[in-house]
């Protein structure tokens, strides 16, 4: 259907192009070249971020680590750790200092102790700019619940800012609340205490004005002998 209705659209062009004076051919080149360029268009990829890709390497460590002494085990195993790296990660330089290892793996590493470490380790590793970056693959049931425990740790205590200011503001507006209550208190009470001076001003007023109202009491005199 969308083919049909594609030809149907190309013949009514062409037949608009002939009434207005251009050849047919022409037309069809035109038309091919508006194709081609819509094609192009679509097959354009969109751009996407470079993923950093890992690559995953097995570590044979027991021959290394056997010839040397049993209190310099771990060390060289972590140095051939290094080594294999840098080699197979082709860094020309072979600086072992460009190798940062993740703490989980060198906590696996030494987890044996100094004079025991693994025969083999599964890692993955990638290229960190001028860096090499090495991860466990697999992380132990321990490293496991230890890195949960750790970003718990972590989320809470990025959260405690957070909660400590949501709780200022709580602590802020419970305290505007009482101050407009006892602002509101405040103002009745004066409000009370005016109309009392008032009644008390009235009741006064009021005494004065019967006294004056009385007549007065004329004194006799006393009669002279």
């Amino acid at each position: 259907m969308a083919e049909e209705n594609k030809t149907e659209t190309s013949k009514e062009i062409i037949k608009d192009i002939e009434k207005s004076g251009v050849p047919a051919e022409t037309a069809k080149k035109e038309e091919k070249l508006d194709e081609k360029a819509t094609k192009s268009e679509e097959k354009k990829p969109e751009s996407k971020k470079e993923e950093k890709a890992w690559k995953e390497f097995v570590i044979p460590l027991g021959k290394t680590f056997r010839k040397t002494v049993m209190y310099r085990r771990t060390p060289k195993a972590i140095r051939t750790i290094k080594e294999f790296l840098v080699r197979h990660m082709k860094m020309y330089e072979r600086d072992l200092k460009s190798v940062k290892l993740d703490k989980y793996l060198n906590e696996f590493v030494w987890s044996r102790g100094i004079k025991n470490p693994p025969s083999k380790l599964r890692v993955k590793a990638m290229i960190d700019g001028e860096f090499i970056r090495a991860e466990l693959s697999e992380l132990t049931k321990a490293l496991k619940f230890k890195k949960e425990k750790l970003e718990r740790r972590e989320t809470k205590s990025a959260e405690a800012p957070k909660r400590k200011e949501a709780e200022k503001t709580e602590v802020a507006q419970e305290r505007t609340e009482e101050e407009k209550a006892e602002e509101k208190e405040k103002k009745a009470a004066v409000v009370e205490a005016g109309q009392k001076m008032e009644k008390a001003e009235a009741k006064q007023a009021r005494h004065q004005t019967k006294m004056s109202k009385q007549p007065k009491r004329q004194r006799r005199m006393a009669l002279q002998k």
